[in-house]
């Protein structure tokens, strides 16, 4: 169990530490930064945890929305509610999450989905309720990233982009079940809904397509093949259940026709996790005539338009996409921390003090990490005694 110090909740403003981006691609800047007090329906968090996505590496490279505070995956404690907020009181543990859950638009009450009309994902770096930011500098807004900005000692969200876990669960482990992990082992097992004895091709062997290969492996899909182009990645992956490993540089054929020859005509499953959107068809191609299935997870730099033969259609293949691996926020993680956060060991290669968050950003660049778990200095967590 951790126990973290936390400073006297009151609806005052706080000055904290965060990494803030000036501009696309320029390092973070260590900043005194002043955080809001949370608003109605709004509850203000200190971050314990937090890792680095690819999806914020992606938009601070290529997005042009600054000054921002990047980060989403995150693990923290309710330092104060807004009003209206019942589900959460001070000294509550949590999860941040990039989508909400509303529990009352169309898409939240159809069973059918998790992509909340009031609290999806939030575009334009500011908090959905009024428009506006929660962070400022000498009176100049900071624009937020998701909706979350975990790379702050302390972030507003929206109460419904927050999920309560069991003060049991290790913060400093926890944050990835937020996005990257949850999502692949999300698009694994409620998205494709993996056989058992299936094939299965993962193109891209981030945290994305390992947390999927896991995903495949516990629903006992008998190969699972990964395929990268950095060969350091194929012994890593055995580790995560890949049985067998391409690269497609080793091979004068393309990819694709190799995956089918080798399958005897094709993957049941194949899972697009590189964000490149001229894979989609490669992942597609891969799949086998009458049910293969494409999932597409990554979350593109460029060229977001998808474009592929409609005989691929005609011949039965289906093309899905993934958003957070088809959970729902509230409903589904509190279970998912509570049967999986001793797996998740294995995807934590860095753990990295807040001060040296840049050299986060330098190892995911290398292509040298899965997740840098980044450890906030206000929120020091102690092991103690159940």
């Amino acid at each position: 169990m951790s126990t973290i110090n936390i400073v006297a909740p009151g609806p005052h403003v706080i000055t904290c530490k965060a990494a803030v981006a000036w501009g696309a691609g320029e390092s973070m800047v260590m900043e005194q930064v002043e955080v809001s007090p949370p608003q109605a329906m709004e509850i203000r968090i200190q971050v314990v945890c937090t890792s680095l996505c690819r999806s914020d590496f992606t938009a601070w490279q290529f997005h042009a929305i600054f000054p921002r505070i990047f980060g989403h995956e995150a693990s923290g404690i309710v330092e104060s509610v807004g009003q209206g907020v019942t589900e959460f009181k001070e000294g509550d543990h949590v999860l941040t999450v990039f989508t909400g859950e509303c529990m009352q638009c169309r898409q939240c009450t159809s069973g059918k989905s998790n992509v909340c009309e009031v609290l999806g994902l939030e575009r334009r770096g500011v908090m959905h309720s009024d428009q506006k930011t929660r962070f400022s500098i000498n009176g100049k807004p900071i624009y937020h990233y998701c909706a979350v900005s975990s790379f702050s000692e302390y972030t507003v969200v929206h109460s419904g982009c927050a999920v309560k876990v069991s003060p049991l669960a290790p913060l400093e482990k926890i944050c990835l079940l937020s996005c990257g992990v949850a999502a692949g082992l999300g698009a694994a097992w409620n998205v494709a809904d993996i056989c058992e004895g299936s094939t299965v091709v993962i193109f891209g062997l981030g945290t994305l397509g390992l947390s999927v290969a896991q995903g495949a492996k516990l629903r006992g899909a008998s190969r699972i093949i990964g395929v990268d182009t950095n060969p350091e990645k194929g012994e890593i992956a055995k580790a995560f259940g890949i049985t067998e490993f391409l690269d497609p540089n080793d091979s004068n054929e393309p990819i694709q026709q190799v995956i089918k020859h080798i399958t005897g005509g094709g993957a049941d499953y194949s899972f697009e996790c590189i964000g490149d959107t001229g894979m989609i068809t490669t992942a597609l191609q891969s799949c086998c005539d009458g049910w293969g299935l494409t999932v597409t997870l990554g979350v593109p730099k460029e060229k977001p338009e998808v474009t592929a033969h409609y005989g691929l259609f005609l011949n039965g293949r289906t093309l899905k996409g993934s958003l957070f691996g088809g959970w729902k926020p509230k409903s589904d993680l509190p279970s998912l921390v509570e049967k999986y956060m001793k797996k998740i060991d294995e995807f934590i290669t860095h753990n990295i003090p807040f001060e040296d968050i840049n050299k986060a950003f330098n190892l995911m660049r290398a292509g040298r990490c899965l997740r840098c778990v980044i450890h906030m200095p206000n929120a020091k967590a102690t092991l103690v005694k159940e």
